[in-house]
């Protein structure tokens, strides 16, 4: 009798679907720790290959051969990180936080390995005598510069308690994310038809979609994903209603025990940072960043805080005599801002919501996406239906240049579903790299996956974008192009792995093309007629452009205060975090009526994984750089000036982190910015006088 074949794991065997993507539909949370313990051993396999190599250090048999491992590694990482972010379930959540510790010790010991740190330390001393060329002595100083921030100079005592201090911030940054989502999934405001005053027919019909993907059919719900809850606010006539959703969106995070996971993660953070020789953690991240310092920071805030500030009360003032006006006997409280800033918007430039969002069909921006980038930079989008995916809903393109080379793949993954974490994001199944790896030849292409969270239009009928919805889809289109436009030659430098300060620039940048004449005249076309948006409302847009910038500057820029004080603190024991935040924004003069975009028990940027810890602020930091460098292009007098757009190609969406982020933009711009740009593009310029 023949025995059963084996049943290979598909994590581990060859992959022969189109365009190697990995085959979703045979993948099961069962696989992946198998996958994974086979990944790691080889990873550690190779990693002492290369450490204890009697051959004297080269930059071949050292930098390069720690390129090219990994990469079973690699494969059942990226796999494992989407499906955990955008389809996940209770069976990937646990295995989650089982493998966020592992991950992170697996990680320590190689850079915590002394004699792999040696042959890395002794290439950096005699780096002049190598004759290496830019891109090689840029991803040797990363090396060495990533291993000396990981404690790999340390004595053996201070390595052993960073160790421990990395496995734990891992573990911990793990519930808290995990937290939030389980808040964000638990929670759902049912509307009966009683409640639905000055909800327009799209929102009804997005509450009633929600519904059925909860399995509550013939009903209507508000979830707390930022696409259901905030156009609620913005429309709802039943204030007790949206007192109601507000209080448990900004609540998200506190029913569990994130508070208590904020003091840890800060406390950890900062003896982290006392180990390796900074006053805090703020310093210790900072000093690989753009901005360098705290104080450089604080100065960029600083100066954007009181404008908006400024702004912002002078808009408060306006609504609350909106609501003197109306007969209301109460004080503007935050779950009324968006709906009375967006009646002022309505009285200030006859614009409202409700007219826009029939121009705003997503496959309209989706193309309108694709349009922008083949004027700039010549490539075009091929949809795939053969190609494997996560989730049915996820559509697929092939991206190739002007010449028709093959550039990567293109996953959009736009619905809100319980099984996705909230947000919206980029990252890759697969990176960008010119060496070979595994056999496989050089110059391998990308696969780039967006995931964002719009509400889904009923089977038959087009989902409908806000317009703030419609630049967030060009927002994660720009940090999808700097992963497919990658062009270098060690994945160590290649797309989006740059200063967090300097990974919003290609995003933000790309935002300002959705709100140009002629792509708004071509793809913002009425879901019904056809017709492209009049003249008259492009024009209202225009005016309404820096509308409620006070608002939108304050309730960010707090964030960032907030997240730098926290990680400012030398030490952080017995730390009261619900104090501590109101502590912080009571210094700076937060207005009551507005609410941080992001508390602390649901700041996942901060808190989850520490991506954007004392960071935050990147995101105007590199919006200083986006309104300069859209400046270049309208000096031109051309939104898509073919010099400007090859300079903005070379230097930055193709060149990956190949050299320091100022010599980047300096390279693209001839200088480095200054503010007035951001300012002048949030309407700020004359609050600050």
């Amino acid at each position: 009798m023949t025995s059963p074949a084996p049943i290979l794991n598909p994590l581990l065997a060859p992959w022969k679907t189109p365009q190697g993507a990995p085959p979703f539909a045979d993948i099961t949370p069962a696989h992946f720790r198998d996958a994974f313990d086979r990944a790691l051993a080889a990873h550690d396999g190779e990693i002492s290959a290369i450490a204890n190599n009697p051959a004297p250090s080269t930059f071949e048999n050292t930098v390069v051969a720690l390129e090219r491992a990994g990469g079973l590694l690699d494969r059942v990482s990226y796999v494992f990180h989407a499906l955990a972010g955008a389809h996940t379930n209770d069976d990937l959540l646990a295995l989650e936080r089982e493998l966020s510790p592992k991950l992170a010790a697996h990680w320590n010991r190689i850079r915590l390995n002394d004699a792999l740190f040696a042959r890395i330390d002794m290439l950096w001393q005699t780096r002049d005598k190598l004759s290496l060329d830019p891109e090689q002595a840029r991803v040797l100083e990363r090396y060495h510069i990533n291993f000396r921030r990981a404690g790999a100079a340390l004595d053996p005592d201070k390595k052993k308690r960073l160790s421990e201090i990395t496995e734990r911030l891992a573990a911990i940054g793990t519930q808290f994310s995990q937290n939030v989502l389980a808040d964000e999934q638990s929670w759902t405001l049912e509307l009966s038809d009683d409640d639905l005053a000055g909800l327009p027919d799209f929102m009804r019909t997005a509450a009633r979609e929600a519904a059925q993907e909860r399995g509550l059919d013939g009903k209507r719900v508000i979830t707390l994903s930022r696409s259901s809850v905030e156009p609620f606010l913005q429309m709802s006539a039943r204030r007790d209603l949206r007192e109601k959703a507000f209080r448990a969106w900004i609540a998200r995070g506190d029913k569990t025990d994130n508070k208590a996971l904020i003091g840890e993660t800060v406390a950890l953070r900062a003896e982290r940072a006392n180990l390796l020789g900074y006053k805090n953690f703020a310093e210790y991240r900072l000093d690989d960043a753009m901005a360098k310092t705290p104080e450089a920071v604080r100065e960029l805030l600083d100066r954007v805080w009181a404008p908006a500030v400024k702004r912002a009360k002078a808009d408060r003032d306006d609504m609350q005599e909106l609501v003197r006006t109306e007969g209301g006997n109460f004080k503007l409280a935050a779950w009324d801002w968006r709906y009375y800033a967006e009646k002022l918007r309505k009285a200030h430039f006859d614009l409202d919501e409700a007219e826009l969002k029939p121009y705003f069909a997503l496959d309209n921006i989706i193309a309108a996406c694709f349009a922008c980038a083949q004027k700039l930079f010549g490539i075009t989008a091929t949809p795939r239906t053969d190609v494997p995916v996560w989730h049915p809903d996820v559509r697929v393109w092939d991206i190739n240049a002007a010449d028709g080379r093959y550039l990567g793949t293109f996953f959009g993954d736009y619905f809100a579903r319980a099984s996705k974490r909230s947000g919206a994001w980029m990252t890759v199944l697969r990176d960008q790299r010119k060496i070979d790896r595994d056999g496989k030849p050089a110059d391998q292409r990308p696969l780039v996956m967006n995931v964002m969270n719009f509400s889904k239009a009923p089977a038959g009928e087009q989902t409908l974008l806000s317009f703030d919805d419609a630049r967030t889809l060009f927002h994660e289109f720009g940090h999808a192009l700097h992963g497919l436009l990658s062009d270098v030659t060690y994945p160590t430098l290649s797309g989006t792995r740059v200063a967090t300060d300097f990974v919003e620039l290609p995003s933000q940048l790309y935002e300002h093309w959705l709100e140009q004449p002629e792509i708004l005249r071509t793809y913002a076309k009425h879901y019904k007629t056809g017709e492209p948006i009049p003249e008259a409302l492009i024009a209202k847009l225009k005016a309404a452009r820096t509308f409620n910038q006070g608002f939108a500057t304050v309730e960010y820029v707090a964030s960032a205060l907030v997240d730098l004080d926290f990680h400012e603190l030398p030490s952080a024991e017995n730390l009261d975090v619900a104090k501590f935040e109101k502590d912080a924004l009571d210094k700076i003069g937060m207005p009551d009526e507005i609410v941080m975009r992001h508390r602390s028990p649901h700041f996942t940027h901060v808190f989850s994984g520490g991506g954007y810890a004392s960071a935050y602020y990147s995101y105007m930091w590199s919006e200083v750089m986006d309104a300069d460098a859209f400046d270049a292009f309208a000096e031109t007098g051309d939104a898509f000036d073919p010099a400007t757009a090859k300079k903005l190609f070379d230097n930055v969406y193709s060149a990956g982190n190949r050299r320091d982020p100022r010599d980047a933009y300096t390279a693209f711009r001839g200088r480095l910015p200054t503010a007035d740009a951001l300012l002048k593009k949030r309407g700020l310029s004359e609050a600050a006088a």
